[in-house]
């Protein structure tokens, strides 16, 4: 049985910035979580959405067969790092079902961490 699907969308991107506290524990962040239950590799291919200029991407993201990855967006720098404390959404393709959850770290008040999660919107 195929446990997930082949598209994904994020529609509420917005890496917190700036954050307060010692860094990397306090860093602000969207991530991506993805599980890939199949029994072959996939490559996922991943293109970033703002409200004012052409979409970014893709970035790929390799999973390996039967594997979890854990992706800060704020990572992402290739082909160009994603905007910090700007909204975007992303799409997420993939060879093969994965699933996707989405959570994010918000750090900018002091003394703070606001953590929350949700899933991705299976397309």
């Amino acid at each position: 049985m195929e446990i997930g699907a082949r598209t994904w969308v994020v529609p509420g991107g917005h890496v917190p910035f700036p954050g307060h506290g010692p860094e990397p524990a306090f860093t602000g962040f969207d991530q991506l979580c993805l599980l890939n239950a199949t029994e072959r590799d996939a490559e996922v291919s991943l293109e970033v959405f703002y409200e004012d200029q052409e979409p970014v991407g893709p970035y790929r993201l390799a999973v390996g067969a039967r594997r979890i990855r854990h992706v800060r967006i704020n990572d992402l720098i290739d082909p160009e790092a994603v905007r910090l404390d700007r909204p975007y959404g992303c799409l997420l393709r993939s060879p093969v079902p994965v699933v996707v959850q989405f959570l994010r770290q918000d750090t900018r008040l002091p003394g703070v961490v606001a953590l929350t999660g949700t899933m991705a919107h299976p397309a």
